[in-house]
């Protein structure tokens, strides 16, 4: 099931979801979830990638077969040097100025530095990278992340991993509300497609997962129900969803609706 097209990055591609490929429990399974889920674009750490071994190898050629846009993310970097180190790798592998930049300030929630992301994405853009900041649902931190160069943005719905589904909507809707040119895709903490339907619900562009389809007991099944869950939720948002009210509201009207009354009792003689 797919969606018109969507124009990011200077690409249109058929669908809104992006899909992590770290702990498959195979790379046959990682490619059947791919398919299924209808991912356009998935997105490869290459400092995790390279340290399990399978850089320049079978990984590698399964991604490009596959003819999915890749998204290199810079995950585990802490420190801009870092960040900005793994970047210039990342694009001479894949031959892509796209990046999802992830500096972690906080090793147990992996919360995204500010400061720091701040910092690194403002070089990056120099460089002429097409940078996705992993952040938070922050409106000063996006502000600044707007004015660094970055037309995208991927605020977290909670901690990576964590399956919590979105931690914070009022701050999420807000965010979108401030920003409706800019192109925010939910990113971390889903962990069912209820969740991605809400984020695509409120209008955000897409939805990145990875964890949640990884881990399932069937992977393959759980990326086309992401990928369905993506698509209805963006459906639902052009459709208009109606909205909430305290009072009830009867979907049958009763203008014209026939009354019987019982007929007046005969008198008693």
């Amino acid at each position: 099931m797919t969606t018109p097209n969507w124009e990011i990055g200077g690409r249109a591609l058929g669908s809104r979801l992006l899909l992590g490929t770290a702990r498959y429990p195979s790379l046959a399974v990682l490619q059947q979830a791919i398919q299924a889920s209808g991912a356009a674009i998935v997105t490869v750490s290459l400092r995790r990638e390279s340290a399990s071994g399978r850089a320049g190898s079978q990984f590698w050629s399964l991604i490009k077969e596959m003819g999915v846009q890749v998204l290199p993310n810079t995950a585990g970097c802490k420190t801009v040097k870092e960040a900005l180190t793994t970047a210039e790798m990342a694009r001479e592998v894949f031959e892509t100025a796209w990046l999802k930049l992830e500096v972690i300030g906080d090793d147990y929630t992996l919360q995204p530095h500010p400061f720091l992301l701040v910092e690194a994405a403002e070089e990056l853009c120099r460089r002429g990278f097409e940078v996705f900041p992993y952040t938070t649902e922050d409106l000063v931190v996006a502000e600044r992340l707007i004015q660094a160069g970055c037309k995208i943005l991927m605020p977290w719905g909670a901690p990576i991993g964590s399956g919590q589904g979105l931690n914070n909507p009022y701050a999420l809707r807000t965010l979108r509300a401030r920003y409706p040119e800019i192109s925010l895709i939910v990113d971390a903490g889903i962990g069912k497609p209820s969740h991605a339907l809400q984020a695509m619900e409120m209008g955000y562009d897409g939805v990145l997962v990875n964890t949640a389809v990884a881990r399932a007991t069937d992977p393959v099944q759980m990326g086309r129900a992401f990928g369905l869950a993506v698509a209805a939720g963006r459906l639902a948002y052009l459709a208009g969803a109606m909205l909430a009210q305290d009072m009830a509201e009867p979907s049958t009207p009763v203008t014209g609706t026939p009354f019987w009354h019982s007929s007046p009792q005969e008198p008693t003689k």
